[in-house]
């Protein structure tokens, strides 16, 4: 199970605000005219975050405490995701993954399930990045190779990792984009696995035939330091860099405790140039959808079959309702510092009123 994406990372200084920008598009090379492996997006509380049995096989370790986690998930079924975020304001993403089809119930931890343990169990980008670089140390499989975005409201870093050992940089940049496509981490290394040669591109020495591929911002371009880059502004980023191999896309955009509310966003369904992104915030009790999940006996969320039935003319209606959600929220966000019990519901209520333009 591969988990490929192409990520976009902003900067605090360019972002209104003061935020962190970070968006994804995850890549589905199964997709069939635009058709393709459905997408989950799941919430989990702090007594089912770390339940259950791991895509790698590896045995969970307890943790004395543990954080709400909002989780997208590459394919039905699996235990682990390819992006999510938890209510500290950590996101982290998988950029590229390779090898996970021989790591799969090896005793081992995928890239999946370092995703969702590491936002289960960090507070902040520091402890997130220390963390990953443990898991992949002690349960990750010889054949996997990993690129994963870890962000938070202060700071992004980029992971790669070769088998069991791992090399982190810190992004200096005001803007940047990831491809997918190999390892990331070449000469700037700030953090890594005990005794490796930081002297080497890291990439370079664990992957010759496969380091990421540069590529040029799409879309609305971050300026430096200018502080008007936003959420909308990111979403069309995803848009121009769309597909019909894009199988979902996402946005993180998180603000530091006391200055604004970090909110999460979906689309749920393939190719961001023809969807529509549903907000998430940790709010007292979410409750979220179930047509983002899949159910019993079904191989794709209610959520994903409809749009792949949908009309024309409904996009531009709910293309509207969502700049009017952005606008709301970003009222709401301006005058309060807590997500308040009346946003329990949000993404739920937004992805049902989404269906009702495709039934």
């Amino acid at each position: 199970m591969s988990s490929s994406a192409d990520c976009f990372i902003v900067l605090p200084a360019n972002c209104a605000a003061g935020s962190l920008i970070f968006g994804r598009n995850a890549e589905d090379t199964d997709a069939v005219g635009g058709v393709g492996v459905a997408t989950e997006v799941c919430y989990y509380d702090v007594s089912d975050v770390l339940e259950g049995k791991t895509d790698g096989g590896a045995a969970l370790e307890p943790a004395a405490d543990t954080l709400r986690v909002i989780l997208q998930k590459p394919k039905p079924g699996v235990w682990g995701g390819d992006f999510g975020a938890n209510e500290r304001g950590v996101a982290i993403g998988l950029s590229w993954s390779t090898g996970q089809a021989e790591a799969k119930d090896t005793d081992s931890l995928l890239g999946s399930d370092i995703v969702r343990i590491a936002l289960a169990t960090s507070s902040d980008v520091d402890a997130a990045v220390e963390r990953i670089g443990g898991l992949i140390v002690k349960h990750s499989n010889d054949s996997s190779k990993l690129n994963i975005v870890v962000c938070d409201p202060s700071a992004a870093w980029i992971v790669s990792s070769a088998g069991k050992v791992w090399a982190a940089e810190q992004l200096k940049e005001s803007w940047k984009r990831l491809p997918s496509g190999g390892l990331s981490v070449t000469q700037t290394i700030d953090k890594s696995s005990e005794g490796l040669d930081t002297s080497a591109s890291f990439a370079a020495a664990h992957d010759a035939e496969a380091q990421a591929p540069a590529a040029d911002w799409c879309g609305p371009k971050a300026e430096g330091g200018d502080a008007s880059f936003t959420q909308q502004d990111m979403f069309e980023t995803l848009r121009a860099a769309s597909s019909e191999g894009s199988r979902a896309a996402s946005v993180s955009v998180l603000s530091a405790k006391g200055s604004s509310i970090s909110c999460h966003w979906f689309t749920g369904t393939p190719n961001a140039a023809e969807s529509v992104f549903k907000p998430f915030v940790f709010a007292p009790n979410p409750r979220i959808s179930p047509l983002t999940q899949v159910q019993p006996e079904a191989e794709q969320t209610l959520l994903h079959s409809l749009h792949a039935n949908r009309k024309p003319a409904a996009l531009e209606h709910l293309r509207s309702l969502e700049r009017s959600c952005v606008d709301e929220l970003n009222n709401y966000f301006s005058l309060q510092d807590h997500a308040s019990d009346e946003l329990d519901e949000l993404l739920k209520d937004c992805v049902e009123a989404e269906v009702k333009f495709y039934r």
